[in-house]
C-alpha cells in the first residue's frame, strides 16, 4: 500500500499531480511557520531556566512550577484549541495565527510584571489561549501546501520549532537573566527582577512577528488533494457553536439543545469530574489552591476533561462523520493517545532538565543555554527532521511505518533518560540529554502525519485540536506536574520526580501496538467511513 493510499481519497490523476515538483513559494511558506513555532516555544519553554529563580522569588514549590509549566497552560490550551481548531478549518488560517500570536506574545510580555503565583497564573493561561491558535492553523496550511508524500516531511520540518524554541529559550533566559541581575543587583526599572526581564524580551518581538504572516498567501483547501473546499460564508458560526460546547458553563446550554438525554449525560459528566477532582486532592494534595481543600492541578484538570468530554458527545450529535474519524476510530485514538505517553516523559525531561543541572549537579545558569539549551536544539531538529524523513521513507514501503517511528521515539529514549536523571556527571548529562531529546522527538511528525491521514481535508483542523488534546491534558497537563509533586514530596528529588514519569511507557507501546493493527486499514478506507457516517462527497 502506497502513500497516498493510506493518505486518504486520491483519484489516479490527483496521485500524478501530487508527484509534481513543490513550488519554491510553500517552502517559503514552511519557514515563516518555522519561525513562528519557534518563538511559540521559547514563549513556552523560557519557564524551565527560569523556575528556579521563580521558586525564590515567589515562594513556592516544585509542584506549584510544574503545575505553572504544564496544567494552567495546557488545560486552556487544549480547550480553545478545539474552537480555534474549528474556525482553521472555516476561516482565513493565516489571519487566525496572526491573531494569536500577538495574543501570546502580550501575555508572555505581561508575565514580566507578575509579582506572585496567581498573577503568574492567570498570564499562563493567556499564553495557553494564543498558542492554541497556532498548530491547528499551522497543520491545516502544510497539508494544503505539500502533497501526502511529503506531508510527514513537512510537519516534522515545522515541528522542528519546537525543539529549536526550546533550545534557544535556555540560551536567552540565561544570558538574560544573568545580565540584567549583574546590572540591577537590587532590581532594574519598575523594580523588574532577571526572570520577569526575560518574559518581555522574548514576548515583545512577537507582536512584529505577527505582521508578517499576515503577508503569506492562503492556500485552497484541499486542492492538492484533489477535494476543494469552498470557504465558509459564515465561518464563526461554526466557531461560537463549538465554544459554546466547550467552555464551561455554557456546556450546559449546548447539552440542553441536544434534548433532555443530552443533558443528563451533561451533568453526569460534570458531577463524575468533581468527585474525581475531589477525590484526588485528598489522594495528592498541592501547594497551589484557588479553591479551599481542592489542588488547582485537579480543578483545572478536572475542567478540561468535563469540556472534552462535552465537546465529545456534542460532536457525535453535530457531525457524525467527524466524530467517527476521530473520537469513533479506535486507529485515531490509538495513535494519537500513543504519542501522548511520549509527550508524556518528554515535557517533563524538557522542562525539568535546566532546573535539575541547577541544582543537582551544580550548572552556571549561563552555561545551561549552550551546553543543555544549544544541543537540545539541535538533537530536536535532527530528530524530529530525520524521524519524519523516515517515516515517509518507510510509508512508501509498508502501510504502518509511520507508526513503527513513533514507537521507535517512545522506546530509545528511556536509556539515555535513565542515564541522564541518575549520573554525577554533569558532562554526561549534557550527552544523555541530547540522545534523550533526539530519540523522543523522532515521534513528532510521523504522529502528527498520522493523525491527517485518518481524515477528510475539512477535518484536519479539528483532527490537530484533538491530536493535541492529547499532548496536552495527557503530556503537558499531567506529566511536568508528577515529577515536580514526586520531587517535592520527596526532599526535592528532581531524579526520583522524572523517573516516576516512566510509568507510562508501557500503556504507550501498548496503544501503538494496536495502532500497527489499525491505523492501516483505517487510512485505506477514509472516504468511506465518512460517507457511511453521512459525508456527502463529490
Amino acid at each position: 500500500m502506497n502513500d497516498t493510499q493510506t493518505d486518504g481519497p486520491h483519484a489516479p490523476a490527483e496521485a500524478e499531480r501530487a508527484r509534481e515538483k513543490v513550488p519554491a513559494y510553500s517552502w517559503y511558506a514552511l519557514g515563516v511557520l518555522v519561525v513562528v513555532y519557534i518563538l511559540n516555544f521559547i514563549d513556552r519553554q523560557i519557564l524551565s531556566i527560569l523556575a528556579n529563580d521563580i521558586k525564590l522569588d515567589l515562594g513556592v514549590e516544585d509542584d506549584y512550577l510544574g503545575f505553572l509549566y504544564g496544567t494552567a497552560f495546557a488545560v486552556f490550551y487544549a480547550l480553545f484549541g478545539i474552537p480555534l481548531g474549528k474556525l482553521a478549518d472555516s476561516w482565513k488560517r493565516l489571519r487566525l495565527m496572526s491573531l494569536g500570536l500577538a495574543l501570546w506574545s502580550t501575555m508572555t510580555a505581561l508575565s514580566g510584571f507578575a509579582r506572585n503565583a496567581a498573577t503568574l497564573t492567570v498570564a499562563r493561561i493567556g499564553v495557553g489561549v494564543g498558542e492554541a491558535t497556532a498548530s491547528p492553523a499551522a497543520y491545516s496550511l502544510i497539508s494544503d501546501w505539500f502533497p501526502a508524500r511529503l506531508r510527514a516531511t513537512a510537519l516534522a520540518i515545522y515541528s522542528s520549532g519546537l525543539y529549536l524554541g526550546g533550545g534557544i529559550s535556555l540560551l536567552i533566559g540565561g544570558l538574560v537573566v544573568e545580565n540584567w541581575n549583574a546590572a540591577y543587583p537590587g532590581g532594574g526599572p519598575f523594580g523588574l527582577v532577571g526572570w520577569q526581564a526575560a518574559f518581555l524580551a522574548v514576548g515583545v518581538p512577537g507582536i512584529l512577528l505577527a505582521a508578517w504572516v499576515l503577508t503569506l498567501r492562503e492556500p485552497v483547501r484541499g486542492a492538492i488533494d484533489g477535494l476543494p473546499t469552498p470557504e465558509d460564508p459564515q465561518p464563526f458560526r461554526g466557531f461560537l457553536g463549538e465554544l459554546v460546547q466547550v467552555i464551561p458553563p455554557f456546556t450546559l446550554i449546548g447539552a440542553a439543545a441536544r434534548g433532555a438525554r443530552g443533558l443528563v449525560a451533561n451533568i453526569a459528566g460534570a458531577i463524575f469530574f468533581a468527585a474525581l477532582a475531589v477525590l484526588l486532592s485528598s489522594a495528592v494534595p498541592a501547594t497551589s489552591s484557588l479553591v479551599p481543600g481542592l489542588s488547582d492541578q485537579w480543578l483545572f484538570l478536572a475542567v478540561g476533561y468535563y469540556a472534552v468530554f462535552s465537546w465529545a458527545m456534542s460532536l457525535r450529535a453535530r457531525d457524525l462523520p467527524t466524530f467517527r474519524l476521530t473520537w469513533g476510530s479506535p486507529a485515531f485514538l490509538t495513535v494519537v493517545l500513543g504519542y501522548g505517553t511520549v509527550a508524556f516523559v518528554s515535557y517533563s525531561a524538557a522542562y525539568w532538565g535546566a532546573p535539575y543541572a541547577e541544582r543537582a549537579l551544580g550548572a552556571d545558569k549561563s552555561d545551561l543555554g549552550w551546553f543543555l539549551g544549544a544541543p537540545s536544539a539541535v538533537a530536536g531538529f535532527l530528530g524530529v527532521i530525520i524521524g519524519g524523513r523516515m517515516a515517509d521513507f518507510l510509508l512508501e514501503r509498508r502501510p504502518t511505518g509511520r507508526v513503527w517511528v513513533v514507537m521507535f521515539g517512545l522506546l530509545a529514549s528511556v536509556p539515555p533518560l535513565v542515564v541522564a536523571y541518575n549520573t554525577s556527571s554533569l558532562i554526561m548529562f549534557y550527552v544523555a540529554s541530547f540522545f534523550a531529546q533526539m530519540t523522543s522527538a523522532s515521534a513528532l511528525g510521523a504522529a502528527a502525519a498520522s493523525s491527517q491521514a485518518l481524515v477528510l481535508p475539512r477535518m484536519r483542523g479539528l483532527a490537530t485540536a484533538i491530536f493535541f488534546l492529547s499532548t496536552t491534558l495527557i503530556g503537558l497537563g499531567i506529566g511536568p506536574f508528577m515529577a515536580g509533586y514526586v520531587s517535592a514530596t520527596n526532599g526535592d528529588d528532581l531524579t526520583l520526580g522524572i523517573m516516576s514519569t516512566l510509568i507510562v511507557v508501557p500503556i504507550g507501546f501498548v496503544l501503538l501496538l494496536a495502532a500497527l493493527k489499525l491505523a492501516p486499514a483505517a487510512g485505506a478506507s477514509v472516504v468511506e467511513r465518512a460517507r457511511a457516517a453521512g459525508e456527502v462527497l463529490r
